[in-house]
């Protein structure tokens, strides 16, 4: 069983059962084809859909799918997610950061973020050269910079701390 949630609005239980699948509770049977690895053709209630995953996040059950030429977000939730949510425990899962250590000795090249920003996860940072490498390094979760403590030329050491959040 699936909670899945349509442009963070619509919610829906999603069920398989022998011939089809149980959507709150009423049975669908729909025709399904599907023409490559990203697109399938549908046809459901004499309706005629061309669906394409636009983008696909396992780990975090999150899909950008276009239906019909619309776009739409989709979050699914399963059994062990939906009892993690029961116990108060999901929150654990978030990244709690409020700091960012330089992971290797080197030399700020730039940096792309200003205290007040409100960085998103997978977001650049900032880079550091090391052992004549250039390395990006990325925001870890979503986080507001608080303090910057470096700037391009400045050498760090392995711990040292260059941000906070």
């Amino acid at each position: 069983m699936y909670q899945v949630k349509i442009n963070g609005k619509y919610n829906y239980e999603v069920d398989k059962n022998g011939e089809g699948l149980l959507i709150d509770g009423e049975s669908t049977i729909a025709d399904i084809v599907q023409i490559n690895t990203v697109q399938w053709h549908i046809i459901n209630n004499l309706g005629s859909y061309n669906v394409e995953v636009i983008s696909f996040d396992h780990s975090q059950k999150t899909a950008e799918i276009k239906v019909n030429n619309n776009t739409y977000t989709v979050t699914a939730k399963d059994q062990f997610d939906i009892l993690l949510d029961k116990l108060g425990l999901s929150s654990l899962n978030a990244a709690k950061v409020s700091e960012i250590k330089a992971p290797m000795p080197g030399m700020v090249l730039k940096v792309f973020v200003t205290e007040g920003m409100e960085i998103k996860k997978g977001d650049n940072l900032f880079v550091l050269e090391a052992m004549k490498m250039e390395n990006i390094i990325k925001a870890p979760a979503d986080v507001i910079v608080k303090t910057v403590k470096i700037k391009p030329g400045d050498k760090v050491e392995k711990g040292q701390v260059l941000m906070m959040f």
